[in-house]
């Protein structure tokens, strides 16, 4: 056996069941794992050991005194810092809330505390979630754990490397418009994306409402499925999920794809989609083919508008969300001393926000100003409608549909910081799925000749993320 924290979920947990190891075993690994590592990752940007070391302890207790426990109990897990934590500090990376101590837990984080989940911190993530890199942060980027001059992927890139670099078995994020998605692929795991309103936001800072999901990292389908067993579920603080039944998501493991049709939207292999990336998908394609699934192309043709649907969208959604950190409701007041109201909120918020979230603010505000809200964010949401029906037609034909997470491989640090729209590109192939609200899972596809992982993601139709995990079982296990 390797060092414990190189385990999966399932692995560590049968392990401790076995009583081969303890909770408080796997969460010293873990910590010498992020006292190794971070300094030069910038995964964790808070460690509550104090908080960990004690549920670690409680769970031996349990054990040791022949209590039954559930999969994910006494296993360390990280969090974005976009989850509120309560008495832990959740920063959204942002100077604005860097001193931010939550009074409560976000829903997702009260569920995994009934298992028992050793939370071992707090993960980098872009200002608010606004990027596709983690370079956003107030911390510094997260890099690459495959190349340290390399970006993670964003917006949840702390979370991805954390979990690559075994710093836990798993981490939360966030996916508004590829943020699970693309750091998993950057960093060669397992990230889901689910179903708009599967998991509850209640208690997560607000990027984008009506785009907003919350997923998680894993080293495995399995531990998918283990995790995503414990979050789902309609909440009352949650008025976006609904009362839809909750399967048995580990039942949909070990299953054949034989019969099942597996669709390729042609615009996700089109132009711009590396070579490399495109070949490596479609081996994975052809192991499903070859096991007797029906493969056939099918047409998303608004694939082309979702990036300038999304930029209209979510800065407007965005500035309204972020219009309540002035200083004086939330957020840190200014360092200086004002001389009125409006040069108070000017200083407060120049100081307490970051370049990305400014650009995405004036935005949001031009378009939803009198004389532009007809022009750009009705016209955006009338094109999301459009993306949201061709989805449900493909799904009509096809039970899943594969295509590469990114069409580039992770990119350098500070490659695309002085030029918006080219990071923004890097979106083009997850933003649709956010647009439609389907599930989408980030699969491990191999890697290019530099050695830099390669990622492709399989989609399913609304709450229907069993299909997605019985896909990836089977390429994980072929």
């Amino acid at each position: 056996m390797g060092k414990l924290n190189e385990l999966t979920i399932s692995a560590a947990s049968k392990g401790l069941k076995e009583k081969k190891f303890s909770s408080v075993d796997l969460l010293k690994d873990c910590l010498a794992a992020i006292e190794a590592k971070n300094g030069e990752l910038n995964a964790f940007v808070t460690v509550d050991e104090k908080g960990a070391m004690e549920t670690a302890e409680a769970v031996d207790k349990k054990i040791a005194a022949g209590e039954k426990i559930s999969v994910l109990a006494g296993i360390p897990c990280g969090v974005k810092d976009l989850i509120c934590t309560k008495g832990v500090r959740t920063t959204c990376c942002s100077p604005i809330l860097k001193d931010f101590v939550p009074p409560y837990d976000a829903t997702v984080i009260e569920k995994l505390k009934a298992q028992d989940m050793v939370m071992i911190g707090k993960t980098n993530l872009d200002e608010f979630a606004c990027g596709g890199s983690s370079e956003h942060s107030c911390f510094g980027p997260t890099k690459n754990p495959f190349d340290l001059g390399r970006v993670a992927g964003g917006s949840s890139g702390g979370s991805a490397a954390a979990v690559t670099a075994n710093m836990c078995m798993y981490t939360l994020g966030t996916d508004t418009g590829g943020s699970i998605r693309l750091p998993a692929s950057f960093c060669g795991n397992y990230g889901m994306k689910v179903t708009y309103g599967r998991v509850s936001r209640s208690g997560v800072n607000a990027m984008a409402s009506s785009w907003d999901t919350i997923g998680h990292f894993t080293k495995s389908t399995e531990d998918i499925a283990t995790v995503l067993q414990a979050i789902a579920g309609k909440d009352r603080r949650d008025l976006t999920t609904p009362d839809v039944k909750v399967p048995d998501y580990n039942g949909f493991l070990g299953k054949d794809v034989k019969g099942m049709k597996i669709g390729l939207p042609k615009q996700y292999f089109g132009e711009g989609v590396q070579k490399e990336i495109k070949e490596a998908v479609m081996a994975k394609v052809a192991i499903l083919e070859k096991a007797g699934a029906e493969v056939m192309e099918v047409d998303l043709p608004s694939t082309k508008y979702a990036v300038a649907v999304y930029y209209v969208s979510i800065p407007a959604e965005l500035s309204a969300n972020l219009e309540r950190f002035d200083g004086i409701r939330y957020g840190k007041k200014p360092a200086s001393d004002p001389k009125d109201l409006m040069d108070f909120y000017c200083e407060a918020r120049g100081e307490g926000f970051g370049d990305e979230i400014k650009r995405r603010i004036m935005i949001g505000t031009y378009v939803l100003s009198a004389g532009y809200y007809d022009a750009y964010y009705k016209k955006a949401q009338k094109v999301r409608t459009v993306i949201v029906n061709e989805f449900a037609d493909a799904f009509k034909k096809v039970d899943v549909m594969i295509g590469p997470v990114s069409p580039i491989p992770p990119f350098r640090i500070g490659e695309f910081m002085d030029d918006p729209l080219a990071m923004y590109m890097a979106d083009a192939l997850t933003i649709p799925v956010n647009a439609a609200g389907v599930p989408a899972l980030a699969v491990p596809a191999g890697k290019d000749k530099a050695g830099l992982p390669i990622g492709l993601q399989i989609i399913a139709p609304q709450f229907e993320e069993g299909k997605c995990i019985q896909v990836s079982d089977f390429l994980e296990k072929n």
